[in-house]
């Protein structure tokens, strides 16, 4: 039996095999449960129109959802000798069906078949994203609002600036984090459509239902044009990509803070020692060494965007085999977007926070010039006329730092606004319709 779905009647150069195919076989098997339930919706959809007979979609349902049991349960296995999951997935059933299994394939190609698959994989990866997002805004609300009347210098140009406190650090992650979670939902929309009915790309003369493989396989709506389906393969992808750098951005900036803040010139926070690593001959460090991993990571994701614009940025409409390797480059990132998550979500309660004794430490007595500013213009003086004065105070030492805070406004230390936040966080995740397009997966499969 062929291996190849367009093997004929000659034989392919095993070099040539092996280069073409790549990592196909193997990260293919991350496809194989998507596979099987785009499968699962094309025979349900060819009995509906007459294109396969009532007992042969029943014989094929019953074996596809076999397969789909074992692909879920991680027993699904691609063959030596087999190019791809379709393939194996066609195989098969061939060899337990006979001719009911060289059915199946009817007005779909390895086109639409891929692109079905990515989708619905993309579309099962962003909710695990998405969920461990939330978990992390959640995480650095409750922080900021444990520790919100903590003070520490506030920076810009790394050099001390105004007031700031714990509770406004943790508070802007976790507010950065649901603007995130808003690219998200746009990647969301953009994948959350069904291509299956565009074949190779110029749709078939079968009489296929499209609305129906996309209401059983849970979509939101159809890609409608098929060209534009097979042009959303990179597409998705780049997408998904930028997804991916946003928040890798933000988990980068994070950890950067983290790592400067508990350095012993800081002293802000405190690992405790056994999230840190040692030197081999210096007794005394402890190293932040695991969010310098989750900063460099991330560092690495925010290039994920650039690969698949380079691999895709000069090719035409219709299919190219230069697809395959956007797989290489976004299922390992989704991978290791997740493993950060996880990481900032399990590290950062465990730290500790080290409030500074900020009009004390003559570090930080510049800290309160624009609270002697703004005092000064609460009394009646022009800022710009109020700015000088504090000035020529800095300059000739006399400056005496005014620590009475009276910061009220929405935002700020004294009125952080946690609430507000975690109202546009379960909104923002309340936005994604996840359930719709599970309970249309799980009837599918026979769940």
């Amino acid at each position: 039996m062929a291996t190849k779905l367009w093997e004929k009647d000659y034989t392919l150069d095993q070099r040539i095999a092996d280069f073409t195919v790549g990592r196909d076989r193997e990260l293919d098997l991350e496809l194989a449960p998507f596979d099987i339930l785009g499968s699962l919706a094309h025979v349900r959809m060819l009995a509906e129109v007459g294109l396969l007979d009532e007992g042969a979609a029943r014989r094929c349902k019953v074996k596809l959802q076999e397969l789909y049991g074992r692909a879920a349960a991680g027993d699904f296995v691609i063959d030596d000798g087999v190019e791809d999951v379709h393939s194996q997935v066609e195989i098969l059933l061939t060899e337990a069906l006979g001719d009911d299994g060289k059915k199946i394939h009817s007005g779909r190609s390895r086109n639409d078949q891929v692109l079905v698959d990515l989708r619905l994989y993309f579309r099962h990866r962003i909710r695990t994203v998405v969920e461990k997002t939330g978990t992390l805004s959640e995480t650095l609300t409750d922080l900021s609002e444990e520790h919100k009347d903590k003070l520490i210098p506030g920076y810009t140009h790394l050099q001390v600036a105004m007031v700031s406190s714990f509770g406004l650090w943790f508070g802007a992650f976790a507010e950065a984090l649901v603007d995130d979670l808003k690219i998200w939902k746009g990647v969301y929309d953009v994948v959350d459509q069904n291509p299956l009915g565009s074949a190779a790309g110029y749709g078939s003369s079968f009489p296929l239902d499209r609305d129906r493989t996309t209401e059983l396989l849970g979509f939101a709506s159809p890609v409608v044009n098929v060209v534009a389906a097979q042009m959303g393969r990179g597409k998705t992808e780049l997408v998904t990509a930028f997804g991916i750098a946003g928040l890798a951005q933000t988990l980068s900036k994070l950890a950067m803070d983290v790592c400067l803040y508990s350095s012993q010139n800081f002293g802000f926070l405190q690992l405790p020692k056994e999230l840190t690593t040692g030197s081999s001959i210096m007794p005394h460090k402890k190293n932040p060494d695991v969010f310098e991993l989750l900063r460099g990571r991330c560092n690495l994701l925010q290039t994920l965007p650039a690969q698949m614009a380079q691999l895709t940025g000069n090719l035409p409409s219709g299919y190219h085999r230069d697809y395959q390797l956007l797989k290489e480059a976004i299922f390992p990132a989704l991978d290791q977007l997740e493993d950060c998550l996880d990481m900032a979500i399990y590290a950062l309660p465990r730290t500790s926070v080290r409030a500074q004794e900020l009009p004390t430490d003559p570090r930080y007595v510049y800290l309160y010039s624009v609270e002697a500013v703004n005092n000064l213009v609460l009394e009646g003086v022009p800022f710009r006329d109020a700015y000088v004065q504090v000035g020529k105070d800095i300059d000739a030492g006399t400056f005496v730092p005014p620590t009475n805070l009276q910061h009220t406004h929405l935002g700020s230390l004294g009125n952080l606004g946690n609430d507000r936040i975690t109202t546009k966080r379960l909104q923002a995740l309340a936005a994604f319709d996840f359930e719709r397009s599970e309970k249309a997966l799980h009837k599918l499969a026979g769940q």
